[in-house]
C-alpha cells in the first residue's frame, strides 16, 4: 500500500492534534503517511520531501504547524501538490499559526483549516481525492450522512432533557 496523502507536523508534540486526521483518513480507507520534519530544524529535509512527493505518489499534503508555522508555506513552495496546512494553538491561541499559513504570497496558495482542525484537513483531502474516486465518494458521504443522523439523535435526546422553564 502507497501513500496518497502525507500528515507532516514541526514536532511529534503535535501529535494530539494531527492524529485527528490519520483517524479520518483511516476511517476512509486513504492509504496516509505520517512525519515530523521541521521549517526550521530540518530545512533540507522538507524540501527534499516536498520536491519529491508528487513522484512518490502522494496526491495531497496536509502540514501541521504551530507559532511561526512556515511549514505548510515551505511546503508548498517546492511542490504542485496542493497543501492544507492546520494552525496547531500554542502561542496567542493559535492565532500567530493560522496568520502565518494563511498569508501566503502569490503563486503559493496553502488552504488553511481552523486552529487545531486536522480533522477538517482530512476531509478536505478526502473531497480532493473523492473527485476522482467514487468508492472514496461514496464512502465521504455516508460519513457526511453520519453526521446529519448524530445531530438528529443529540436533538432528540436533549428533548427528553427537562427543566421547569424549558419550553420544548
Amino acid at each position: 500500500m502507497k501513500p496518497i496523502v502525507s500528515i507532516i507536523m514541526g514536532s511529534t508534540s503535535d501529535l494530539p492534534v494531527m492524529e485527528k486526521a490519520c483517524k479520518l483518513l483511516d476511517e476512509m480507507q486513504v492509504p496516509f503517511e505520517v512525519n515530523a520534519l521541521s521549517a526550521h530544524r530540518t530545512p533540507d529535509a522538507v524540501e527534499e520531501f516536498a520536491r519529491t512527493a508528487k513522484e512518490r505518489g502522494l496526491k495531497v499534503i496536509i502540514a501541521g504547524a504551530g507559532m511561526a508555522a512556515a511549514l505548510p508555506g515551505v511546503i508548498a513552495a517546492s511542490t504542485t501538490l496542493p497543501v492544507i496546512g492546520v494552525p496547531i494553538k500554542g502561542m496567542l491561541d493559535g492565532l500567530d499559526a493560522m496568520l502565518s499559513i494563511i498569508q501566503m504570497p502569490p503563486g503559493i496558495p496553502v488552504a488553511t483549516v481552523g486552529v487545531n482542525g486536522a480533522q477538517n484537513a482530512a476531509i478536505l483531502a478526502v473531497e480532493m481525492l473523492a473527485l476522482s474516486d467514487e468508492a472514496l465518494a461514496q464512502r465521504l458521504s455516508d460519513y457526511k450522512s453520519g453526521l446529519k443522523t448524530k445531530i438528529e439523535k443529540a436533538n432528540k435526546e436533549l428533548a427528553e432533557v427537562k427543566y421547569e422553564y424549558k419550553t420544548n
